[in-house]
């Protein structure tokens, strides 16, 4: 795959593909600190050189980068402050401001200004505040009144479900009041309804997917609530519970534990229970449990099923009616499993590796979420149980993440095949590596980077935006930005692509330029939306990337040296007016490349895609009923379409019906739709039959008749005897060791023994490279047979 980056200073603008996860959310907490505020009032006193964007630069290190800077003209200018409005939320002493943005294309837009005390800190002159606005925050009206003023805690912030639908949670002490306080909206918030809870809340209050009315709760004293009409009544489901989930239509999922004991679910006591018919009859999935979750259709929970043993993963795709065992390593109480992502075709599993490693082994599983292969070793994940695993979602089976080399260098590596294999990424055209390194890759910066005093945003991507990811990184694992654009940044996708913003941002440094960019971060105008610099919160616009304006959040001391919060909307709109039209886009063959067999140009998870893109060179609008278009045709199946699966097989009784788990080493990675190709000649067919029934032995296949052998010579016959004699000693060796094989299954006791093959892929010059130091963990050449990582 070949990569075109433009890098602006530690950003980096990826374009996948020849030519080159979305973190989207309703919600966005911006929170000022202590150490925030004391920066501020000291920095109040100082006279600052406002011709500048931030603070002090970093000094810039690296070599010089070719960029494009592009300046305002006056007319632009005049028209991007015509459209720029900038709010101050005077007298707000909030810590925390919870943005969230209700119903889709509404512009409306809900700010809680409130702050984390404990739950009697009202008492102490405490406040919440309630903000409203109706054009893409641009203006705001406090609605506190709407609410009473009440106290609301930053840990329940606004829940927002289909709809316009709208529940905020009050904060009052348990000691003699027999329920909390909600507050509901139907209207986007332009009203509100008082509702008396009979429960106290111990979590946000849970929407069902589709329907807002029904709403599911959990008490602090372990009591599972449902509510079918928003809120106004309440009905105890069950009690002792420890989660839930919903799952398909109105099935609901609850673990809870026989003992009220605080240890249960460390000790895998809890029992996982389901419900088809809202509350009123259950049914019991499994017993000692330590968790679940839901996720892509599939139900999965770990188990401990003895005591000294260690947990282990059992999946369900029919909603708990059957389950099976997960054909993946156990882990013990001192490790975990974390489902990465996943939808109805596979998962993705990362298994902690023992002891404090911060790393693990990554899996994807079939359809089924039974049979699992590895997909990558050494993944990486800190000691809060955080990954940079990332889906990029601008372009099908791409994901993007980390791992730790064993000399404990962190390398940034990339799947175009939904995890069938890894790379590392190669560096951007316009930066060379450093002295004395003739080869470097580029290294994303994730949440291990917070380590290092740099707090990078994550890779974000969007599904409007064809092949782009805009990501922080440096050039061979370093922390010197480099780039035309100093520093670190905070960026947003907007107008499906078409535009991206971008706001520098330095630790201790104050902000008043915005850059933006119309062709995908080739060239950048910079813009001061203010006059007077503050320090700067966040970067928010509205889910989805079709709005064209962004708001830059912040705070700047007033006169009594107290900050005060500040908003500053730019609405780009008026500044690119053309609408886009046929002749502003071009036909784009996604991840095609020069190299390579040139049927194959483009093919991606068995299928080439042609997109609509919006070409670079035009400056236009793509507008709200933009809608991404591709035309899809299938490719000839080849090794790259397939992961290298259990080198033997074995037998499985799975859901009253042994399963044959016959194997070739090969498996299609899941979601390819590639046709013909590649052919598996030694694959045998799955055969699936009641267990216990032995299988049924059909007629030997037919063979040609082969011509007839003469040995005539002497020599010939005694070669012929040689052979024979070496053939019957094989033969007798391999009965003796089938006797043996099966005396030991008659006669022992011990458990299966399950073989993860050696994954291993060939290298440039067709070497089998180990992948222990490769990037990839699993590739195109998968030997039949190894003792490597045995599992029992």
């Amino acid at each position: 795959m070949i990569w075109r980056l433009v890098v602006l200073g530690g950003v980096y603008v990826l374009f996948l593909g020849a030519e080159g996860s979305s973190r989207g959310g309703r919600t966005v907490t911006f929170s000022r600190t202590q150490q925030d505020e004391s920066q501020g009032q000291g920095r109040a006193r100082q006279r600052r050189d406002t011709s500048s964007s931030s603070g002090t630069p970093r000094p810039f290190h690296g070599p010089p980068f070719t960029s494009c800077r592009t300046p305002l003209t006056p007319d632009e200018h005049r028209v991007l402050d015509d459209n720029t409005q900038e709010t101050g939320f005077n007298g707000d002493d909030g810590s925390h401001v919870i943005l969230t943005w209700v119903g889709d294309g509404t512009g409306v837009v809900l700010v809680l200004s409130t702050f984390s005390a404990p739950i009697d800190s009202f008492m102490t002159g405490g406040s919440s505040r309630l903000y409203r606005s109706t054009d893409y925050a641009k203006s705001f009206q406090d609605i506190s009144h709407r609410i009473n003023h009440t106290f609301i805690r930053e840990e329940f912030e606004v829940s927002v479900g289909p709809g316009s639908s709208v529940i905020l949670t009050a904060d009052i002490p348990v000691v003699d009041h027999p329920g909390g306080i909600i507050f509901t909206s139907t209207d986007a918030g332009a009203t509100f309804k008082f509702i008396q809870l009979p429960f106290h809340l111990a979590q946000r209050i849970t929407y069902h997917f589709l329907n807002p009315d029904y709403l599911v709760a959990l008490s602090i004293d372990g009591g599972l609530w449902l509510s079918l009409d928003f809120g106004a009544k309440w009905t105890k489901v069950h009690d002792g519970v420890h989660s839930f989930s919903w799952g398909a239509g109105i099935d609901m999922f609850f673990s809870f534990s026989r003992e009220d004991t605080v240890e249960t679910d460390e000790r895998g006591d809890l029992v996982l229970k389901r419900t088809t018919d809202l509350g009123k009859t259950f049914t019991t999935i499994h017993e000692n449990i330590f968790s679940f979750g839901y996720i892509g259709a599939l139900v999965f929970f770990s188990v401990m099923e003895d005591p000294r043993s260690p947990r282990v993963m059992y999946f369900s795709s029919d909603q708990g009616e059957t389950f099976s065992r997960a054909l993946l390593p156990s882990a013990s109480t001192e490790q975990f499993y974390s489902i990465l992502d996943g939808d109805v075709d596979m998962l993705f599993m990362h298994v902690d590796n023992p002891g404090d490693t911060f790393f693990g082994t990554m899996y994807t599983s079939d359809d089924r979420g039974i049979l699992f292969s590895k997909s990558l070793e050494r993944h990486l994940f800190d000691g809060h149980r955080k990954s940079d695993f990332t889906n990029i979602t601008s372009l099908r089976g791409v994901y993007l993440t980390n791992k730790l080399d064993k000399d404990g260098r962190i390398r940034s590596v990339i799947s175009f095949n939904r995890g069938g294999m890894w790379r590392q990424l190669n560096k951007p055209e316009n930066v060379e590596c450093e002295d004395q390194v003739k080869n470097c890759n580029l290294h994303i910066h994730g949440e291990h980077s917070r380590k290092n005093r740099i707090v990078p945003m994550l890779a974000l991507s969007e599904p409007t935006a064809i092949g782009l990811v805009i990501a922080h990184g440096t050039v061979d694992g370093g922390y010197n930005w480099r780039g035309t654009l100093k520093g670190p940044h905070h960026y947003s996708i907007l107008d499906s692509g078409g535009l991206i913003v971008a706001v520098e941002t330095q630790r201790e440094g104050q902000v008043k330029t915005i850059k933006f960019s119309t062709d995908e971060g080739q060239c950048w105008k910079s813009y001061n939306f203010t006059e007077q610099p503050f320090f700067f919160a966040g970067l928010a616009s509205e889910p989805g990337t079709k709005a064209m304006n962004v708001s830059v959040w912040g705070f700047r001391p007033e006169e009594d040296g107290q900050p005060m919060w500040v908003v500053v909307t730019i609405d780009f709109q008026s500044l690119i007016t053309r609408e886009c039209n046929d002749q502003d886009y071009e036909e784009w063959l996604a991840h095609a490349t020069d190299e390579g067999d040139l049927k194959r140009k483009g093919c991606l998870l068995g299928v080439k895609e042609t997109y609509r893109r919006l070409k670079k060179k035009s400056v236009c609008r793509n507008g709200r009923g933009f809608v991404v278009s591709k035309k899809q045709s299938p490719c000839l199946c080849t090794r790259e379409d397939y992961v290298c699966d259990y080198g033997y097989y074995r037998h499985l009784c799975l859901n009253g019906e042994e399963d044959e788990l016959l194997t070739a080493g090969y498996r299609k990675v899941p979601s390819d739709r590639c046709e013909g190709g590649f052919n598996l000649q030694l694959a045998v067919q799955t055969v699936i039959r009641p267990c216990g029934v032995k299988p049924s032995l059909g007629p030997p296949p037919a063979r040609s008749p082969s011509p007839i052998t003469h040995f005539d010579t002497a020599r010939e016959r005694l070669v012929l005897i040689l052979v024979c004699a070496g053939a019957g000693v094989i033969v007798l060796v391999v009965i003796v060791s089938a006797i043996i094989a099966v005396k030991g299954v008659v006669q022992g006791t011990s458990s299966p023994v399950y073989r993860f093959s050696n994954l291993r892929i060939q290298d440039e010059d067709n070497s089998i490279v180990d992948l222990e130091s490769a990037a990839s963990s699993n590739g195109t050449a998968c030997p039949q047979d190894s003792d490597d990582d045995l599992i029992e």
